[in-house]
């Protein structure tokens, strides 16, 4: 009789054992699905993300850095700044801050890079404003807000590729910055799904890393 209880009682475990694997499995399933559809929802937003407009106008446009090839913009980095130059010399800002300070196996901040390029166009040095301090698109944001307050501009024009305008805004109001919009390049090299595809996911991986590490 004690044989068969033990018997009945292990059998039974194994049954429940069953099934709240089951069930575990299959909550596993509806919370993994969930989640790769907000992957994808959000993958979305940021591809659709807001881009502003050509005629927006503010006190300073904030270049977010990018690499540099020796002294010279990358390809990236050169769409940027001449998209202030572009709104510079159409009127639409007064000032431009480039961020961006030393990168990985660079040897000249990426800010004076920009400056440096954006002077043999035409701007004045006097209208130009650098940091050389950050290295993320974080930082690179709280340097320029530092130099908004020495500087008493208000208003602001952040100025970086369209698939990294979502994040890029987020960061930008949750370190207080108000009075400012997305004017993302009108021209990028991403392009061809080839290559705005990585740089799409390499945006969501971020954005979701900033939502988790604040950072």
């Amino acid at each position: 009789m004690l044989c068969e209880a033990l018997f009945l009682w292990v059998n039974n475990s194994f049954k429940l054992a069953l099934m709240f694997l089951s069930r575990l499995l299959k909550i596993t399933q509806w919370l993994t699905f969930l989640f790769l559809l907000w992957i994808l929802f959000l993958g979305f937003q940021i591809a659709t993300f807001p881009l502003g407009k050509l005629t927006d106008k503010a006190d300073v446009a904030i270049v977010l850095g990018a690499a540099v090839n020796a002294d010279k913009p990358s390809p990236v980095f050169k769409e940027r700044i001449n998209h202030a130059i572009n709104l510079y010399q159409a009127g639409n800002i007064q000032k431009i801050i480039f961020t961006g300070g030393l990168g990985e196996g660079e040897t000249v901040a990426e800010s004076l890079v920009a400056k440096k390029y954006a002077m043999s166009l035409g701007i004045p040095e006097t209208d130009i404003l650098t940091e050389i301090e950050s290295d993320t698109t974080r930082d690179n944001l709280l340097e320029a807000q530092q130099l908004l307050i020495t500087t008493g501009l208000a208003s602001t024009l952040i100025v970086s590729d369209p698939l990294h305008s979502k994040r890029a805004m987020m960061m930008a109001k949750d370190i207080g910055l108000v009075e400012v919009k997305p004017s993302a390049t009108p021209t990028t090299r991403y392009q061809s799904l080839k290559t705005k595809v990585p740089f799409l996911l390499r945006e969501v991986y971020f954005y979701l890393h900033y939502l988790v590490f604040n950072e």
